[in-house]
């Protein structure tokens, strides 16, 4: 339960809300625990148990003052009006009680929803910045769909098992401290008995809760698994058709949604039980409790009056204590989703800046890597293996090679998204390492091969990490990049939605938005990694104008694999096995009929 009551600690901002809450809670429970000894002076007088007092008494708040008060006011309405008149009373003081227990109860549900739905929230927007914050080795080990589980369904578990019997947890045991109280004032000894059959009970139903939580942990991993399947699935839809594989996935995710439903069905069973359990439990106790109250009663040790009220308030605790106990399993299934968000929560990135770091202004000398070498954790070898490469201020680098020599590597360690393993990444002269993360990366604008686009508008897609950029900022970029034209005859220009991850343009349109998108942003250094492989011809020279006109007398890096888009670069860097195995300009590493040459003749071929 330590886990639970550390999720409490999302209720500081909220105090307010859970003052009223805790306030109506303390209401409910007041007016819950007065229903059962109110009954009793009536009882004694309607029933000719006791003659009524027929002299005021002094009032006291203590219960046999309120008892004796009680019995005189019910005895002067026996004597006005009769003992119909008196019922009539009674009656309505019975609706003023359960008006008021009932009105306190809603508005502690009332105060308690802005708290529940609010705390959801926050370890949702928590989760999901933790996410975005951790490094990219940290996702090489993870599943997409098992993390968007987690962030959606996890988070949705907690709320329904959980914050939803936070009223319960909070009201209940009010409830039942004031009923026992008056329990152990009326009868000492039939207390004690009722408390034993309620411990004995608590241990059954604990027990099953044990399990209840094992098996909803398997219950969230294989719901996980099924939504996995979902994202790829439906990431590579036109990969899926295309190889005739709707019915091997098909019957994948069967497989899959068989077994979640079977193990779903198995958790609901003994989850369900909860509710049976107790009731049989509640009346075994209730039958048991009438066999021993009812010996007192014949003994002598307790007027039957006194009996019949015992037995209203024992009812005012099993109750609570029933849904106390299904609340209980609710919290033992959340429990498992906890952990998971935990797991998340407790990570921490390992790319991490210094206390004070340092900010570069203005790029105005070099890049520079000093015997630079990294190895992923999965991997024997380097991928990067003692580079040593400098890049000056307004130079274009084309770095080549064949895939898994090292060129994206190298560029995801000058962004910092990995840290080398041994030597030095430095800017101006300064260690990366050094730099604000934030500043570091705001140094470069980056082009990838695959146009990374959201499900918005072209606008916000052009204009994203730069949200204060006016319309004619993002229309002098589009320009640039060869897209205004096409971006005006769509219907809603700017402002038309581009579907998901941009389906509704084509390759060439998707990859100027995104050179549009780094045009905005006018970085320093500009990053191409593969930009053009994957367009057709006309697309390309398209894409190659608007590229051409954003590098100029701009430090540019490119990763290309298509040569005709380097060959005027001012220096190319060609990588094998981490390594640079030549470098130069086009002419000079030709005529060394080296690597390089044999890229240039096999694209020629």
């Amino acid at each position: 339960m330590a886990r639970f009551w550390r999720l409490l600690q999302y209720t500081k901002k909220y105090k307010g809300f859970i003052f009223f809450s805790i306030l109506c809670n303390v209401l409910t429970a007041l007016f819950t625990v007065v229903s059962a000894p109110a009954i009793i002076p009536f009882l004694q007088i309607l029933f000719g148990v006791d003659q009524p007092i027929l002299e005021e008494p002094a009032f006291a708040w203590t219960l046999d003052g309120i008892r004796n008060y009680t019995n005189f006011q019910l005895g002067q309405l026996i004597q006005e009006g009769g003992k119909e008149a008196a019922l009539i009373y009674v009656c309505v003081g019975i609706i003023f009680i359960f008006f008021f227990k009932n009105l306190f109860r809603y508005l502690a549900a009332f105060f308690m929803a802005p708290v529940r739905n609010g705390m959801v929230r926050d370890i949702r927007q928590e989760l999901f910045e933790k996410v975005i914050a951790l490094d990219l080795g940290w996702f090489s080990e993870r599943r997409k769909g098992d993390l968007m589980a987690r962030v959606t369904i996890d988070v949705q578990e907690v709320e329904v098992s959980i914050f939803n019997v936070l009223v319960t947890v909070f009201r209940e045991p009010l409830v039942i401290i004031g009923s026992l109280i008056f329990l152990l004032y009326v009868s000492p000894q039939l207390t004690l008995f009722v408390f034993g059959l309620m411990l004995f009970t608590g241990i059954i139903i604990g027990g099953i809760g044990k399990t209840l939580k094992k098996k909803s942990a398997k219950v969230q991993e294989r719901l996980s698994d099924l939504v996995t399947i979902l994202e790829e699935n439906l990431s590579g839809l036109r990969v899926l058709k295309s190889f005739n594989a709707e019915t091997s996935q098909a019957g994948k995710f069967q497989t899959e949604n068989d077994d979640y439903s079977n193990l779903l069905t198995r958790l609901l069973w003994r989850r369900d039980l909860s509710s049976p359990l107790s009731e049989f439990l509640g009346v075994t106790m209730v039958a048991i409790l009438l066999w021993y109250g009812s010996a007192l009663v014949f003994s002598g040790e307790l007027t039957a009056e006194t009996f019949l009220a015992f037995l209203f308030a024992f009812f005012n605790v099993s109750q609570p204590t029933k849904a106390f106990s299904n609340a209980f399993y609710n919290i033992q299934k959340g429990m498992a989703a906890v952990d998971r968000i935990d797991e998340i929560l407790g990570e921490e990135p390992t790319i991490q800046e210094i206390e004070a770091p340092r900010k570069v202004e203005v790029f105005s000398n070099k890049i520079e890597f000093k015997d630079l070498s990294f190895g992923y954790a999965n991997e024997d070898r380097k991928a990067i293996d003692g580079i040593n490469l400098s890049i000056p201020k307004g130079k274009i680098i084309a770095i080549i090679g064949s895939s898994g020599s090292g060129k994206t590597t190298l560029i995801d360690l000058l962004l910092r998204f990995y840290d080398g393993d041994n030597g030095v990444i430095s800017i101006d002269g300064i260690n990366i390492k050094n730099l604000q993360l934030s500043n570091l990366r705001g140094l470069f604008g980056v082009v990838s091969q695959e146009p990374i686009l959201f499900n918005d508008t072209i606008f916000n897609n052009i204009t994203f990490g730069a949200e204060n950029a006016t319309q004619v900022e993002v229309e002098k970029a589009a320009k640039i990049a060869n897209a205004h034209d096409f971006i005006m005859a769509i219907e809603n220009g700017y402002q038309s939605n581009i579907g998901d991850r941009g389906n509704k343009l084509s390759g060439g349109q998707r990859q100027r938005l995104t050179i549009a998108r780094a045009i905005l942003r006018n970085p320093p250094i500009l990053i191409l990694d593969e930009a053009t492989s994957a367009l057709d011809s006309a697309s390309e020279k398209l894409v190659q104008d608007a590229l051409e006109k954003i590098m100029y007398n701009r430090t540019t890096i490119i990763i290309a694999h298509r040569l005709s888009t380097i060959q005027h670069a001012d220096e190319i860097i060609v990588l094998k096995d981490g390594k640079i195995i030549e470098r130069g300009n086009h002419q000079s590493l030709f005529e060394q009929k080296g690597e390089y040459r044999k890229f240039v003749q096999f694209q020629a071929v």
